[in-house]
């Protein structure tokens, strides 16, 4: 990892613990033991930096996500694989990042939109079609309707008004999509491997911990 590249991905980890709004450069620059002079030879500004950072954990995710699906069993295998690798990407984050993002970052807030109206569509849309073909879920589905209504799903709890996020945390939320998905979308061969999978690694629901 290089000089840069390691000062944008601390800088993102800063974002994703205490908010973005909240931090200042000089925050940032404190935190890192470095002098804003150093942190500005890499961004041009706050906003720059917040974009960078999004980026950075994007192509991060996607490897995480591409790994989980390249050494899965089955279809089933893959989303709890992609249920973990998204829990370690937004386990710790706080609350305000999303509402941060969507107000005061646009461009750093559609390179998410992009990637998940891209990349995890395409993902989903796939896992669906897996999952049909090996058996495990229903065969009466249509992969397409399916994955936009997932899709819908994340847009609604992303909503930053949405007031189930004072009850329940991001990666909360996420674990919870997901069961539901899976639920919906299984048949019984599939529940019977989804139980057994997770007994086999000590957990007992999907809330996959």
């Amino acid at each position: 990892m290089d000089k840069k590249t390691e000062i944008i991905a601390s800088a993102t980890m800063l974002f994703m613990k205490y908010g973005i709004k909240s931090l200042t450069m000089d925050d940032i620059s404190s935190h890192l033991g470095i002098s804003k002079k150093t942190l500005y030879q890499f961004v041009s500004d706050k906003k720059d930096l917040v974009k960078q950072g999004m980026a950075l954990m994007i192509e991060h995710e996607k490897s995480m996500l591409c790994q989980a699906m390249e050494t899965s069993q089955n279809a089933i295998d893959e989303l709890i694989g992609v249920t973990r690798c998204v829990s370690s990407e937004i386990g710790e984050m706080h609350p305000s990042v999303i509402f941060d993002l969507q107000k005061y970052h646009p461009s750093a807030w559609k390179l998410m939109e992009t990637h998940k109206k891209n990349f995890i569509y395409n993902m989903m849309l796939e896992n669906l079609k897996r999952g049909i073909k090996e058996g495990y879920y229903r065969d009466n589905l249509d992969p397409f309707v399916i994955t936009n209504i997932y899709i819908g799903m994340v847009d609604n709890v992303l909503n930053p008004e949405n007031p189930i996020h004072k009850s329940m945390s991001i990666d909360q939320l996420h674990k919870e999509i997901i069961r539901y998905h899976i639920m919906g979308i299984a048949n019984e061969k599939g529940l019977l491997y989804l139980k057994e999978a997770l007994k086999n690694n000590g957990n007992s629901k999907l809330a996959i911990e």
